[in-house]
């Protein structure tokens, strides 16, 4: 990434049209198909390198990450264009007050909504370019996630954050408001999807307080889903050397959310922390390593309780980020990507200081 990217004209036409695709299929879908293509970039990268031969061509870089499916892109025009649908009365929704935050749903063809999806697509590209031409030393993609959602609320007009200070943190209207029904208005599972919706009874959810999982809050619940998930990717890392894989198996697997499957757990913001402190523990920079080279440097026990810990920090900083960003507000600002900005930024300063011998894939002055 170069300054110069910022006006390349090409590449600007190509991030409105990746965000206006984002828009047309949907932001999670999009980001789904992310991380399918992540899956496939990685096992192509190491199947060349274990080979001894040079990657031609960056496939997660490039597309999973780029202007093609690049979460600043795709999910950051989706997310945008649900918010606008919503203001224009688009969302055939039965009057749901947090339909703006359905980013499940595919918004179709109409011309102004693929629009406001392709500017917001270029909003979020140019500062994933911006990030990544100065070397902040956070993930220019998550950022530019995080920062394409705030600008969307001020220029759609919705409350950045949506309740006054001494209430971000309180999850009680919405407990009380379920009390201890754990059942759809059919008498099946509740299978409420990223939105606040009720998939399987088709009902509005409405309400003050909106959880962005209702059965992904709780702080020890969290914190426990963190370790497993912490410990998985840093094992996947010693074995593989990338920093990536785990993180696209957990993205992958969202297309069961957007299915509509009951309670799918959101992972990959504590996927990637883990997987890449274990990376830059064996002192690993810029792209994947060729298999082996992670263990060789990086006794296994090791791994994991550095990946249990980042996964762990992972989780209760998208958690504390819901209930700043998301859970009183009315679009959707994504807790994951606000994750993965605070916890890169932990590795890239550790880097800096010394405490790791490198930083991964994160940017580095």
């Amino acid at each position: 990434m170069t300054l110069a990217d910022l006006v390349a004209v090409e590449l600007l036409v190509a991030a409105f049209a990746g965000g206006a695709f984002g828009a047309a299929v949907g932001a999670l879908p999009s980001f789904s198909l992310a991380g399918l293509v992540v899956v496939v970039g990685e096992l192509y990268a190491m199947g060349v390198r274990s080979l001894g031969g040079a990657v031609p061509v960056d496939v997660t870089g490039s597309v999973a990450f780029g202007a093609v499916l690049g979460p600043h892109v795709a999910f950051g025009g989706g997310a945008a264009a649900v918010a606008y649908a919503s203001r224009r009365g688009y969302l055939n929704s039965a009057g749901d007050a947090h339909d703006a935050k359905d980013v499940t749903r595919g918004l179709g063809s109409r011309p102004d909504v693929l629009a406001v999806g392709g500017a917001f697509g270029v909003v979020g590209y140019w500062v994933a370019t911006l990030a990544g031409s100065l070397s902040l030393p956070v993930d220019p993609v998550a950022l530019g996630v995080v920062v394409s959602a705030l600008a969307h609320r001020v220029v759609l007009g919705y409350s950045v954050v949506g309740a006054p200070a001494s209430r971000l943190f309180d999850m009680s209207p919405f407990e009380r408001d379920r009390g201890d029904e754990s059942v759809g208005a059919d008498g099946g599972p509740s299978v409420e999807t990223d939105g606040g919706r009720d998939a399987a009874a088709g009902a509005s959810t409405a309400r003050s307080v909106d959880p962005w999982l209702p059965y992904q809050f709780r702080w020890g619940e969290v914190a426990s889903l963190g370790a497993v998930v912490g410990v998985l990717s840093a094992y996947t890392a010693y074995l593989t050397g990338s920093a990536f894989l785990a993180f696209g198996i957990t993205v992958a697997v969202l297309f069961l959310l957007c299915a509509g499957v009951a309670e799918i757990p959101v992972t990959h913001h504590m996927a990637l922390p883990a997987s890449t402190a274990v990376v830059a523990l064996a002192g690993v920079s810029g792209g994947v390593p060729a298999p082996g080279v992670v263990a060789e440097s990086v006794s296994l026990g090791v791994a994991l309780a550095v990946g249990g810990a980042f996964g762990v920090l992972g989780g209760l900083v998208g958690e504390v980020a819901q209930r700043v960003f998301y859970a009183h507000a009315g679009t959707h600002l994504d807790p994951p990507a606000a994750s993965i900005v605070v916890t890169s930024g932990v590795i890239g300063a550790l880097a800096i200081a010394g405490v790791l011998p490198a930083a991964a894939w994160v940017p580095t002055p």
